[in-house]
């Protein structure tokens, strides 16, 4: 068998007339071949697969996150307002008022807070030495 005949084997000859029939079945042949090919490559492909896999679980992972977190919220507005119903409401207020107080005295209450910081630092490292 030369190279010739190899490479077009299935492939008429035009000098002999063939059916219809025929070069349909030839053709459908064909194109199970081609994907039956394609299959067979597609399962060889171990790293397109692990892509895949790796998009599906990333994919599985953000959905499972967000409801996660869609819970997160809801059952902290719950509990938030569990305590803010049960809390009386003049304490309710002195907290507001000490928020916005807070507020529009963040400098002061930073300095506050970092020397109070500091002493307490200065004390414990001077307790450990005695």
């Amino acid at each position: 068998m030369n190279d010739d005949a190899r490479t077009n084997i299935g492939t008429p000859d035009p000098g002999i007339p063939v059916s219809a029939e025929l070069r349909d079945q030839v053709e459908r042949t064909r194109d199970e071949l081609g994907k039956t090919v394609e299959a067979l490559a597609a399962k060889a492909d171990i790293k397109a697969q692990a892509k895949e896999k790796t998009a599906a679980v990333r994919d599985q992972a953000a959905e499972t996150a967000a409801q996660v977190s869609e819970q997160i919220r809801e059952r902290a507005e719950h509990a938030a307002q569990a305590v803010k119903d049960k809390t009386p409401d003049p304490l309710l207020q002195r907290a507001a008022q000490a928020a916005t107080a807070a507020r529009a005295n963040r400098t002061p209450l930073l300095v506050i807070g970092t020397a109070l910081a500091v002493v307490l630092l200065l004390r414990r490292s001077r307790g450990g030495r005695r």
